[in-house]
């Protein structure tokens, strides 16, 4: 995994280990500088951060996700990795209180914390994770200074804990902890700190109150504690903010500081969360606009010719695309170019296809019976007289056999982080032509987690083998919805936040049995924008003409739009139904060709070109009721 650095800077591991004294770490941070490319880029990660803690919708993907993608690209390699230890116990309380650091023991200050019930493990789980990442942050502003080189923390942010309590989500201000160190280490030039996350750094300003070396700038939609500091600029600019206000905010506001201050080194929470599909976000800020303005602050930052030693801390960023804005900035800064994230569906195809050669890889080194598969013979001892075998999920898989794949993809170990701690599998053949599997929380199977129904079809698409899926639930049944906070209609609890991992189950068992992709119906709008295409590429026009019309929506509330008919042909003003149609995540090159040609393409912008939809706002909608007006019965 690249470099390990300690707290102080001292010790570097590689394929080797390399210890070297004090007079010696300058030494070392020069070699690791001249060991990298002209990109100049640092990235502090550790397989760690991947944590999912209770009903939260943070995405437990997202650095590993980041980390793939630049690596994919070329533009990160080993060497330029560093993996950080966990924040020590004497930089911790440079900033928290005793008191504090020793309440988090308990489980329900942690739930206070994040606002949300937990489990034991969950609260230990998210306690032990901040204080890595935390980790991360001392050692990406001690690269940066030591290097020069951009460093960024694929973690940390936790901008709201103050020195004697937690809140939003942050146990630890690893901010402030990076900080103090480096003050009792001795540096002492002006210390700017660039908050840009949606929500206000408040710990971070609370804790330099009385410090006037330590600038702290931040735009957020309201504030959370009082704007007293001697050195603070506090923007809150309330909810609904578009590219245009947010943009001309930041180019107004930043540059003036920056020459004020004239900082000896910067921190950057570039949090995601003001984009306009974060799940807790109230913001409207395009792809193109989160771009702009992390290419704003860079440039401010480190002008050519005067570059200030710059770490950035990734910040809040919730739902499945959060990973896409980090990743797009970092793309930018290691290349000099825009390099496109692919889609989620691309990246999971990718991640599926990295487990199942890993997989493959390791059933070398196992033995014969490692899928736990019953021979005829022992079916012969169970069964005196002979009996049919039993069956097999896919005709391959039996349910040791599985269980052995979710243990091996991380499936089973994030649902007991969960707080499940005896997940039992299931498998039903009662249906002739599809297979369901069943996963419980409980030995005594009463608390549904995952249901899925599948079967093998070979006759929807001529020529080719599909795994076509009938039903998929995944639910949390310890959880309960808030007031309003239903996140696709009719579901009764929120999810396990697994669909992605298994979703990479699926493609993987494509993979392992030679079919070409999966297929399914969505009902709705929602499960629609997974990433899939439609096989129809006139649907697939429909769907992107919904996309357009809804760009200034959540998903959540994009989904409830289309269920109330508020999506409109700008022509007509006639509703736009949603009519369920097969769609597909390739996996094999001649499914993907099917779905992604040169044919395809040209028949989908086609059928796009002439498609427009828009919004109706609810009054229109009464007004269009009372009228009678139909569905339009054509796009």
């Amino acid at each position: 995994m690249g470099f390990q650095v300690d707290q102080e800077g001292y010790r570097v591991s590689g394929p080797g280990m390399i210890s070297v004294g004090r007079r010696m770490g300058r030494w070392v941070w020069g070699a690791i500088r001249r060991s990298l490319r002209p990109s100049g880029l640092l990235l502090v990660y550790d397989p760690r951060y991947v944590v999912q803690v209770g009903s939260i919708p943070m995405d437990p993907l997202r650095a590993e996700m980041v980390l793939a993608f630049l690596t994919d690209e070329g533009l990160i390699r080993r060497r330029e990795l560093l993996r950080p230890q966990a924040a020590s116990m004497k930089n911790l309380r440079r900033v928290h209180t005793d008191k504090y650091l020793e309440s988090l023991q308990h489980t329900e200050v942690v739930e206070q914390v994040v606002g949300a019930q937990l489990t034991d493990a969950e609260a230990q789980g998210l306690v032990e994770f901040q204080r890595l990442a935390a980790g991360g942050t001392v050692l990406a502003t001690a690269a940066a200074l030591r290097t020069g080189l951009v460093t960024v923390n694929l973690g940390g942010g936790f901008h709201h804990a103050a020195s004697n309590r937690g809140m939003g989500f942050c146990a630890f201000n690893d901010l402030g902890i990076a900080i103090a160190r480096l003050r009792a280490r001795g540096f002492e030039a002006p210390i700017l700190v660039v908050d840009l996350d949606i929500h206000d750094g408040n710990g971070t300003r609370l804790l330099f109150e009385d410090d006037p070396t330590v600038h702290t700038f931040t735009i957020h939609n309201q504030d959370w504690s009082p704007r007293d500091a001697v050195a603070a600029t506090v923007i809150a600019l309330g909810t609904a903010v578009n590219d245009a206000t947010y943009l001309k905010t930041l180019r107004e506001a930043l540059p003036p500081v920056v020459q004020q201050v004239r900082p000896g080194l910067v921190l950057y929470v570039a949090g995601v969360d003001p984009a306009s599909d974060d799940m807790i976000g109230d913001w409207n800020i395009t792809a193109d606009g989160m771009l702009a303005r992390d290419q704003f602050v860079f440039g401010q930052v480190r002008p050519e010719g005067a570059e200030i030693p710059l770490a950035i801390v990734l910040g809040g960023g919730y739902g499945g695309n959060a990973w896409r804005y980090t990743a797009r900035f970092l793309g930018w800064v290691a290349a000099g170019r825009i390099v496109e994230p692919p889609s989620n569906t691309d990246m999971l195809i990718r991640r599926a296809r990295e487990l199942n050669q890993l997989l493959r890889d390791g059933a070398r080194r196992l033995p014969p019976a490692a899928d736990w598969a019953l021979t005829a013979e022992d079916v012969a001892a169970f069964h005196p007289g002979g009996a049919t075998p039993p069956r097999r999920l896919l005709g391959r898989y039996t349910p040791q056999g599985v269980e052995l794949l979710l243990e091996r993809l991380g499936v089973l170990s994030q649902v007991r982080a969960l707080g499940f701690a005896q997940p039992a599998l299931e498998l039903d053949f009662h249906l002739e032509d599809s297979d369901t599997v069943r996963l419980f929380g409980d030995g005594a199977r009463t608390e549904l987690l995952m249901e899925i129904r599948f079967r093998r079809d070979s006759t929807s698409l001529p020529g080719l083998e599909v795994l076509f899926l009938e039903w998929v639930l995944l639910q949390n049944p310890r959880r309960e919805f808030s007031s309003g906070k239903h996140s696709i209609p009719g579901q009764k609890h929120p999810g396990l936040g697994l669909l992605r991992d298994v979703m990479a189950w699926l493609v993987v068992l494509c993979g392992e049995l030679g079919l070409d992709g999966l297929m399914f119906r969505p009902a709705g709008y929602f499960v629609a924008t997974f990433g899939s295409r439609f096989l129809d590429p006139l649907r697939q026009a429909r769907l992107e003409a919904m996309r357009r019309a809804l760009s200034s929506l959540r998903l959540v509330e994009a989904t409830r739009a289309v269920e109330e008919g508020r999506v409109v042909n700008a022509g007509t003003g006639a509703v736009v139904p949603w009519e369920p149609s097969p769609m597909v995540i390739p996996v094999s090159p001649r499914l993907r060709d099917r779905v992604e040609g040169a044919e395809y393409e040209a028949a989908l912008e086609a059928e796009l070109a002439r498609l427009s939809y828009r919004l109706r706002h609810p009054g229109e909608m009464d007004r269009a009721s009372s009228s009678g007006r139909a569905a339009d019965p054509v796009p």
